[in-house]
C-alpha cells in the first residue's frame, strides 16, 4: 500500500483493539447527510484531563439509524460508544480520546469516518463522512510545564503610597471607637434627661406640660441607661 493512503480500521470500545474493515460504498437508494460537529478534531497535548474531544452526531431522518466510527490509526485513540443507534430527529455525543500524545504524533493528521446504515445486522450504508484529526503540541515545552514563568525584578520598593495607606488602616479602629463612645454618651445624656423630667400627673412643676413624661418613658430611659452602663464597664 502506497504511503498517504492508509487503510480504514474500525475503532471499537474503550481499550479494545480495532479490527480491520473496509467500508463498502453506500448502496443505491436515498443518501442520508451525515451531520457531525465539529467538522475537524483538534487535540491538545497539554490538556489536564488528557487530549479528548466531543463529537456530536445528528440524525435528521424520521427513522433510527445505526452508526459506526472508523479510524486510520485505531491504536492512537479510544472511542466511547464507537457504534450504536441514533434515534430519529435526535443527536448523540461520541467521546474520542487520544491515548498516545507523544511528540512523534504532533501535527500528524489521522482520519475518522462516520458511517450511517439502516437498522439490522445487514443494513445498507446510507451515508458516510470523513473528518480529520490532529494532535497539537503543548503551548509550552514539557520541561517547563508545572513551573511558573520567571518574573522580572520589580526593583526597589516604592514606599510613598504605602505609608498613607498603613496610617489610615491603623487609625480606622480609633476613629470607630471614638464615634461609638460619642454615640453612647449622647444616648446616656438623653436617658438621664428623661429620668429628670417630671411625670405627667406631677403637680407644682414649673416646666411646661409638653416636657412632662410618662412612667413608661422613664422606665425605657432607665433600661437604656442600664445597658449603656454595662457596655461601658465591659469595655
Amino acid at each position: 500500500m502506497r504511503r498517504g493512503a492508509p487503510q480504514d480500521q474500525e475503532l471499537v470500545g474503550p481499550g479494545a483493539p480495532g479490527r480491520g474493515s473496509r467500508g463498502s460504498p453506500p448502496s443505491s437508494g436515498p443518501v442520508v447527510p451525515v451531520l457531525v460537529f465539529p467538522p475537524d478534531l483538534v487535540f491538545r497535548a497539554d490538556q489536564r484531563s488528557g487530549p479528548r474531544q466531543l463529537l456530536t452526531l445528528y440524525n435528521p431522518t424520521g427513522t433510527a439509524l445505526r452508526f459506526r466510527v472508523l479510524c486510520t490509526a485505531p491504536a492512537k485513540y479510544t472511542v466511547f460508544d464507537a457504534e450504536g443507534y441514533v434515534k430519529p430527529q435526535s443527536c448523540i455525543d461520541i467521546v474520542i480520546r487520544h491515548v498516545a500524545p507523544v511528540p512523534s504524533h504532533y501535527d500528524v493528521q489521522d482520519r475518522f469516518r462516520i458511517e450511517l446504515s439502516e437498522e439490522g445486522t445487514e443494513g445498507r450504508v446510507v451515508g458516510r463522512k470523513d473528518i480529520t484529526s490532529v494532535l497539537r503540541a503543548p503551548a509550552y515545552p514539557l520541561e517547563l510545564q508545572g513551573h511558573s514563568e520567571p518574573t522580572p525584578n520589580p526593583g526597589p520598593p516604592v514606599w510613598t503610597g504605602l505609608t498613607p495607606a498603613r496610617h489610615l488602616q491603623e487609625n480606622a479602629p480609633q476613629q470607630l471607637a471614638t464615634s461609638s463612645f460619642l454615640l453612647f454618651l449622647l444616648a446616656g445624656v438623653i436617658s438621664v434627661a428623661f429620668l429628670l423630667l417630671p411625670l405627667q400627673d406631677e403637680l407644682g412643676s414649673q416646666l411646661p406640660q409638653v416636657l412632662h413624661v410618662s412612667l413608661g418613658q422613664k422606665l425605657v430611659a432607665a433600661y437604656v441607661l442600664g445597658l449603656l452602663t454595662m457596655v461601658l464597664l465591659r469595655t
